[in-house]
């Protein structure tokens, strides 16, 4: 799978710690930056990874900044793109089942290491269930459109 990966300065670590799980699983990965713990703003790598995702560029990106909300809410605003900010192992598979999410934000000072790379293993192993989800999908995609 090919993945754009992206975080701020508060996800940075982390960041690094789910790149090295992501290339170990054999996954073709993109950093988009950011490579320090210097201050940055987020929505520049929401939408470095976001652009990938909805070109094709990637299959699914990953982002880390200090809670995950603000990388989510910057990343939904490029048409395509369903982000979404997971904190437990339940809203992890729910958020691909359900939502076919194709971008997962995290929380470097909300989630621990461990259970991070749970929750990008668990992101990337759910398939979406289609079905009854798609039809919400197609009116999420509709709404792009109009606006």
């Amino acid at each position: 799978m090919r993945i754009a990966i992206g975080a701020d300065h508060a996800g940075f670590g982390l960041k690094e710690q789910v790149k090295r799980l992501l290339v170990d699983l054999g996954h073709d990965v993109e950093d988009v930056g950011t490579d320090s713990d210097q201050s940055v703003d987020y929505p520049d790598f929401a939408r470095e990874v976001g652009e990938r995702v909805a070109r094709g560029a990637a299959d699914r990106g990953v982002l880390v900044c200090g809670t995950g909300i603000g990388m989510a809410m910057a990343a939904n605003k490029i048409a395509g793109v369903r982000a979404a900010p997971v904190t437990d192992m339940e809203t992890a598979r729910l958020s691909r089942a359900h939502n076919d999410a194709n971008v997962l934000a995290l929380g470097a000072r909300t989630t621990d290491t461990g259970r991070a790379l749970d929750l990008v293993r668990t992101f990337l192993a759910t398939p979406f269930d289609g079905g009854r989800h798609q039809r919400r999908l197609d009116k999420i995609a509709d709404s792009e459109h109009r606006a």
